[in-house]
């Protein structure tokens, strides 16, 4: 069973855990997740689309992320989410943390922080190997082609980040 730490309004770690996707938070309670935004020199991204199965935004294209495990820290979490979700290894890539962002639902007990990577790799589609437990395909995009995907409304969280396109 996978465990998550919870923290405190202001990140910090409470000392307690949640079990991974239970959501049953208190107020003032948060889990911390990231996400990690995987650019080429030649300015095109790597995105994947979800799997038809998944239970929220079935279909959608993303980039690589999900939860921090308990005693695991952001950049730790992002480098295992993206080889994990892609295959490809961030650790030598040049970039890291560019912002964060919080989110207070608490009619969903479900507060969190999200953590923002920004890496910039060159790799073509031969070392992208993708968890086919999470992932239905990926492509290499140009920013335009993103935010087609986000007009129609099938790119997660593209509103929360596209700073990390633009900037």
């Amino acid at each position: 069973m996978e465990l998550w730490d919870i923290y405190d309004e202001n990140k910090e770690r409470t000392g307690a855990t949640m079990k991974h996707n239970d959501w049953n938070m208190k107020p003032g309670e948060f889990h911390l997740t990231v996400l990690g935004v995987l650019m080429r020199p030649d300015g095109k991204y790597l995105i994947t689309r979800r799997r038809m199965d998944k239970e929220w935004a079935a279909g959608w294209w993303e980039v690589p992320g999900g939860g921090v495990r308990a005693g695991e820290d952001s950049l730790d979490a992002v480098i295992r989410e993206i080889k994990e979700e892609t295959g490809v290894d961030v650790t030598e890539a040049e970039g890291g943390y560019a912002f964060s962002y919080k989110r207070v639902n608490p009619e969903e007990k479900n507060n969190y922080f999200v953590d923002i990577y920004k890496f910039i790799l060159d790799f073509d589609e031969s070392d992208v190997k993708t968890q086919e437990e999470e992932v239905s395909g990926f492509a290499i995009a140009d920013i335009e082609e993103i935010k087609r995907y986000a007009d129609q409304g099938i790119f997660l969280h593209y509103e929360s980040i596209r700073q990390v396109f633009e900037g």
